[in-house]
């Protein structure tokens, strides 16, 4: 399981860190709200620790955003702030937990673990395949046989939007409004740029990708 903390305290963020490291997690840090807004939106996590109050982007914003671009990555919320208020905005806003400072290591390990079970009860087999490649929407991940293409979240989500809309041509808008949920614009060429991407690790595995183009239209996956 892959932990992003993000708190801007360096003591508490590395004792975090250790203390999962220990557990067998794996963990990535970032120490401000522009720093771990872009590992939030360039990595997969299974869990997000996310602070509030944080230099540069705060947490609440972050967490906004977050669910804005349809990343629904576990969410729990560290804070200082104790009132019920400001318990009730933040899973209000999207975070699946929240956790009051000061907190004891063991109650926060507790938390993540809680969380995960959850999840994997929740969990059912939802993948798609289309000429050997299988899209699990689940596990956010495309296989080829027993290769993982080890997508960005963009890439995964312009590949789960043409797979499942199968036969039909979606335009460039159309595909960037699915990445963004409308809360901003990707250019055609960047489009263009993270699908030749995917091409790019379909042929380094002697696979091709079923994505193709029609020109003056947009893009599509035969049915």
């Amino acid at each position: 399981m892959k932990i992003l903390i993000i708190e801007d305290s360096s003591a508490l963020r590395r004792s975090l860190a250790v203390g999962f490291n220990n557990l067998g997690f794996s963990t990535d840090e970032a120490e401000n709200g522009n720093e771990g807004l872009t590992l939030a939106l360039d990595n997969d996590y299974d869990i997000i620790i996310l602070d509030l109050m944080l230099p540069g982007i705060d947490g609440m914003t972050i967490l906004n955003k977050l669910r804005q671009t349809g990343i629904e990555t576990r969410i729990i919320i560290l804070s200082a702030k104790t009132q019920s208020q400001d318990r009730i905005d933040g899973l209000m806003q999207g975070a699946d937990d929240y956790v009051t400072k000061p907190f004891s290591f063991d109650e926060l390990h507790a938390r993540v673990v809680a969380i995960s079970r959850r999840c994997q009860a929740v969990s059912i087999t939802n993948t798609i395949e289309i000429d050997g490649f299988l899209l699990d929407l689940n596990k956010r991940t495309l296989f080829y046989g027993n290769n993982d293409l080890e997508l960005t979240p963009n890439e995964f989500k312009i590949i789960d939007y043409l797979f499942t809309h199968r036969g039909q041509i979606l335009t460039a808008s159309m595909i960037s409004d699915n990445i963004t949920n409308n809360f901003d614009y990707i250019s055609k060429n960047t489009i263009e740029v993270h699908i030749s991407s995917m091409r790019k690790k379909a042929k380094n595995i002697e696979a091709v990708l079923p994505i193709k183009n029609k020109r003056g239209f947009g893009y599509y996956v035969e049915s």
